[in-house]
C-alpha cells in the first residue's frame, strides 16, 4: 500500500482527537486568471466548439449565504474548492487560433497562452509522434486550495476531482463524434516547468479529443510562461509535495482499447451535463430495479486510457424494488443483508447521504499507479453522477470515511479510494 495512502486514512478515533480548524483569512481563490495582457477568447453557446467546452468545467449554479457566493460548475469538487484548473491545446479548431490555452472559468472564455507553429505541439510530451487534430486537454491540481481544508488528505481530493474533470470531457466528447482517451503518460516535470508552476501547481493528466494528421510531424513545443497566481494564499506540505513526486512515475501499465458503448440520448445527455449537481440528502425512497441495472452498466464500460488500472465497485443496495438486500461487488451478490445504517456509519456517520440513499458504493484498487487509479476512480463518480441524474435520480460523492472500518465490512484490504450514494 502506497504510505500515503496508509498515513492518511480517517478513523473513529482521528477525526475526533483532530477536529479540523479553518483560518479563513488564508482560504484560497478557486478561480486562476491570467493577467489582461494575455487574449482571451470568450465562449459563444451558439458555436458548437464553445458549447463543447462550456459542458466540460462551465459554472452551471450559483448559492448564496449571508456574506459569501459560490460558483458551482459541470464538474463537482469536495468542499467546492474546485483545486483543478484545465488547460487545452487548441489544432484546426475554427474561430480560434492553433496555440495552448488555459481555460478561464470565472470569464467562460480560454486565455491564449502560447501560439503554435506550423510543426510543433505539446504531442510529443503526450507520447504522441503526428500532429492531434482537435483538442488535448491537460489537468492540473492547485493542491492548497483543498489542502487548507482537508490538511494531508487533501492529495486524495485532488485526484478524485482531477477524475471528475476527467468525466467531465468524457461525458462531453460524447456530443462530438469522437471519444475522450484519458493519459497518463506525460512528462510532467517539463510541463510544469514550461507552465511556469512553481511548484504551487502540478500535472496529474491528460485527456485528448482529437485525431491523428496521418503522415504529419511535431516538434515538442518549448516555452516559459511566467507565473500566474492560482489561490491568493499558500502554505507547502511537505507530505502532499512527496506524494506527487514518488506518485509521477508509471510502471507496469496495461492500455485500455475498448471502446465504451453508452446508449445516451443526446440532448437528455446534454440537460443532463448541465443540471449535474451533488445531492445533500435523500428521501429514503426506492429505486427499480431498472434504474440499478442501467447504473451498472453504465459503471462497467472501459474506459479508453494509456495506464488503466483495476477499480473495484462495491455496491450497497439498500432500496431497490425487487432486489436483494446487501453487498455486490462488481454484480457479484456477496453477503444479505440491511447495511444501510452501517454505510451511514463507514461514511463518517453522513447517515442522510450514505444510510438514506437508494444505493451506497465503495471504489477501491490494489494496483501501483496511484495517480492512475485514483483518477479513474473519479472518473467512474462522474459516469455515476451523469447516469443518475439521466434517470432522474441524485448522486453525492464522499470523499471521507473510516478506511480500516470499511475494509472490514467489505472484506478486503483494498484502498478505498471514494464512496458514493445514489437516491431519490
Amino acid at each position: 500500500m502506497f504510505w500515503y495512502h496508509e498515513v492518511t486514512k480517517h478513523s473513529y478515533t482521528s477525526v475526533r482527537s483532530h477536529p479540523n480548524r479553518l483560518s479563513w483569512e488564508d482560504q484560497p481563490n478557486v478561480f486562476k486568471q491570467y493577467p489582461e495582457t494575455f487574449v482571451r477568447y470568450k465562449f459563444d453557446m451558439d458555436e458548437a466548439e464553445d458549447n463543447f467546452l462550456y459542458h466540460i468545467a462551465g459554472i452551471n449554479a450559483k448559492k448564496s449565504y449571508p456574506g459569501v457566493e459560490y460558483y458551482l460548475r459541470m464538474n463537482p469538487s469536495a468542499g467546492a474548492l474546485y483545486p483543478n484548473e484545465l488547460y487545452v491545446q487548441l489544432r484546426g479548431i475554427e474561430g480560434k487560433p492553433d496555440g495552448i490555452y488555459h481555460y478561464d472559468v470565472a470569464a467562460s472564455a480560454v486565455t491564449l497562452l502560447v501560439q503554435l507553429e506550423e510543426d510543433e505541439g505539446l504531442e510529443p510530451y503526450l507520447g504522441y509522434r503526428e500532429q492531434m487534430q482537435g483538442y488535448l486537454f491537460l489537468v492540473s491540481s492547485v493542491y492548497w486550495r483543498s489542502a487548507w481544508k482537508y490538511k494531508n488528505r487533501a492529495f486524495r481530493y485532488c485526484l478524485l476531482d482531477a477524475g471528475h474533470v476527467l468525466g467531465a470531457i468524457e461525458a462531453a466528447a460524447l456530443l462530438k463524434p469522437h471519444a475522450a482517451v484519458i493519459r497518463y503518460g506525460m512528462e510532467r516535470e517539463m510541463l510544469n516547468h514550461m507552465f511556469g508552476f512553481e511548484g504551487r501547481e502540478w500535472f496529474t493528466a491528460a485527456a485528448s479529443v482529437a485525431v491523428p494528421l496521418r503522415g504529419s510531424r511535431v516538434l515538442p513545443i518549448e516555452f516559459s510562461l511566467p507565473y500566474a497566481e492560482a489561490a491568493r494564499t499558500f502554505e507547502p506540505n511537505e507530505t502532499i509535495e512527496r506524494a506527487y513526486e514518488e506518485s509521477m512515475a508509471l510502471k507496469g501499465c496495461k492500455r485500455e482499447v475498448r471502446a465504451p458503448n453508452f446508449t445516451y440520448k443526446k440532448e437528455s445527455l446534454q440537460e443532463a451535463i448541465f443540471r449535474r449537481r451533488s445531492q445533500r440528502e435523500f428521501t429514503g425512497e426506492a429505486i427499480t430495479k431498472g434504474q440499478f441495472g442501467y447504473l451498472m452498466e453504465v459503471l462497467s464500460w472501459p474506459i479508453l486510457s494509456d495506464c488503466d488500472e483495476t477499480v473495484n465497485v462495491y455496491v450497497v443496495v439498500n432500496r431497490v424494488i425487487d432486489m436483494p438486500l446487501g453487498l455486490y461487488q462488481n454484480g457479484t451478490y456477496l453477503k444479505y443483508g440491511d447495511f444501510s445504517h452501517k454505510a451511514g456509519y463507514l461514511c463518517l456517520e453522513q447517515y442522510n447521504l450514505a444510510a438514506q440513499g437508494a444505493l451506497t458504493l465503495f471504489l477501491t484498487s490494489s494496483g501501483e499507479n496511484y495517480q492512475a487509479f485514483y483518477q479513474k476512480a473519479g472518473i467512474i463518480g462522474h459516469r455515476l453522477y451523469i447516469a443518475a441524474e439521466y434517470l432522474g435520480l441524485g448522486c453525492s460523492g464522499i470523499g471521507a470515511y473510516y478506511d480500516d472500518e470499511v475494509n472490514v465490512f467489505l472484506e478486503n484490504d483494498d484502498m478505498i479510494l471514494y464512496a458514493l450514494a445514489v437516491g431519490r
